[in-house]
């Protein structure tokens, strides 16, 4: 009995540092990006904000594999204690930082930390959970997820108002130091290691590749023009480096990405609906609270309680296909999941100054279920099957990709609504005798701007603006239905529930061995 009670209290010690890291990683950019005004102004550096956010993502889409791969072969614990001290120091640089500049580089650091801890601590609850466990604490992992996108804006607003900006880093000391303490005292992973050779090549080719396409990403049509010859020259660094990573991958014994993962259906299909969903993802979390802004009224410091409704759908989305994951296929869930992120999707894309407070509240909520059943399905259907040597690399993937899709997503999607807006708002202008013409559609997202804009200008302005984010929400449906006809590509595996281990094991990581990853 004193062993059993022992070696749940471990396994308690191990889930509460886990959450602790995954409550820092994901509640950082919401916090990050409410505070950004007040950043600027105190820093300077306008010219240079984009880089705070993009140095963070360039850095963590890069480093995800990496450290699922060097996880796989080392070890979790290592990897994550490394991603955790990469994350808190890098916020202590954040807070100390003096210019954009020093700020940007900071966040890179974060971005590095940041890469480790998200996919680790998944591959971590499918080490010491069996199968039939892993759904419901799949499920509580990504309704921290949920629930820090709601509370990472409005504590932003908070410590911004009432404090010192450089505190939205500090805060993360504590919540780190916690995480590395619970992992470092409980979590137990076997001291055997074997000799083997990491895959630099073909890890230095992924990451630079992965670097070219953000750059281009991040910069084309905001500081570069997306026809200038250094954005052409980006995106073809990206595929002739990721033509030779894959060249190479597929002929050393240690790949960082495995290929012959992708011979397997229900692998290949879960990564392409994550990268999907993603980019669909990104597209309602960015637009709906600029919908609800610029129709309804209210700023910025309050998005967070305006993707409530959307967050708390994917909360209870997550809770429900993890406990449903015991009874069915992956693929019939995952039905269910694309028919309500389609029906939300489509019900956003009617959208108009017409369309009540209450029924963009019900398009949130569906939408959110839709999305929120994917987060742990995803995860599982692409360690199904698989050896334990290759959790780490599988689990990294889905991140990477998902990841991928929300950067792609969100440049594609809004480039197509910057175009709509700005035509419509210059017809609207031109039609309206004696307006300004340099009225700026920013106006309409800041309350003190907006309530001097003549109420036949702003009802025009916000028809043009909804009218844009609506057509968003209708070519959203491209992608959506390709990942549905991935999902009927899954095929009929469901999950495999195992005889459990013995109870010293519970707590304990696979062994890292050889072999093919």
């Amino acid at each position: 009995m004193g062993n059993m009670m022992h070696a749940k209290s471990r396994v308690n010690g191990v889930v509460a540092g886990l959450l602790l890291g995954i409550l820092m990683a994901s509640m950082d950019n919401t916090i990050v990006a409410t505070a950004m005004g007040t950043i600027v102004a105190d820093l300077g550096g306008l010219q240079h904000f984009i880089w705070v956010t993009s140095a963070y993502m360039i850095a963590s889409v890069a480093g995800m594999p990496i450290f699922g791969k060097l996880s796989d072969m080392y070890g979790r614990k290592a990897f994550y204690i490394t991603g955790l001290t990469l994350f808190i120091l890098g916020s202590i640089l954040c807070g100390f930082s003096q210019s954009m500049v020093e700020l940007s580089i900071s966040r890179a650091i974060q971005g590095l930390g940041g890469g480790a801890l998200m996919p680790i601590a998944f591959t971590i609850i499918f080490d010491i959970f069996p199968p039939e466990k892993r759904g419901k604490m799949s499920a509580l992992f990504g309704a921290v997820f949920g629930l820090s996108s709601v509370c990472g804006p409005l504590l932003g607003a908070f410590i911004t108002d009432y404090f010192d900006w450089r505190w939205i880093f500090f805060i993360n000391l504590p919540l780190g130091i916690l995480s590395f303490f619970f992992i470092w005292r409980f979590y137990h992973e076997s001291l055997e290691r074997t000799r083997q050779k990491i895959d630099w090549l073909g890890a230095g080719l992924l990451v630079t590749s992965i670097v070219s396409l953000m750059f281009a990403l991040e910069l084309g049509g905001k500081e570069i023009a997306w026809n200038s010859p250094m954005i052409y020259g980006l995106f073809a660094a990206f595929a002739i480096l990721l033509g030779f990573f894959l060249y190479v991958e597929s002929r050393v014994p240690q790949p960082i990405i495995s290929l012959k993962l992708f011979k397997i259906r229900l692998f290949a299909a879960s990564q392409g609906i994550g990268f999907l969903y993603g980019s669909v993802f990104v597209v309602a979390t960015v637009f709906i609270p600029l919908f609800v802004q610029a129709v309804f009224g209210g700023s910025a410091t309050n998005s967070g309680l305006i993707l409530m409704p959307m967050m708390l759908g994917v909360v209870a989305g997550s809770q429900t296909s993890g406990r449903l994951v015991m009874f069915a296929s992956y693929r019939r869930i995952m039905m269910g999941s694309g028919a309500l992120l389609l029906t939300g999707i489509l019900l956003l894309g009617t959208l108009s100054v017409d369309t009540s407070r209450w029924f963009v509240t019900l398009f949130m909520v569906i939408t959110g279920m839709g999305m929120g059943m994917s987060f742990p399905l995803l995860s599982m259907s692409s360690i199904e099957g698989l050896d334990i040597r290759q959790r780490g690399a599988a689990n990294s993937a889905v991140a990477f990709f998902r990841m991928i899709g929300m950067t792609l997503g969100i440049t594609i999607f809004g480039t197509i609504q910057n175009h709509l807006m700005m035509n419509d708002l210059g017809q609207v202008l031109t039609r309206i005798q004696g307006v300004d013409g340099e009225i700026s559609p920013q106006a309409l997202l800041q309350p003190e701007v907006r309530q001097h804009i003549p109420p036949q200008v702003l009802e025009q302005m916000s028809q043009a603006f909804a009218d844009s984010i609506a057509t968003v929400f209708q070519w959203s449906l491209i992608p959506i239905s390709l990942a549905i006809v991935l999902i009927f590509l899954m095929g009929k595996r469901r999950l495999v529930v195992q005889k459990p281990a013995s109870k010293e094991a519970v707590t304990k990581a696979p062994e890292p061995v050889g072999g093919e990853g």
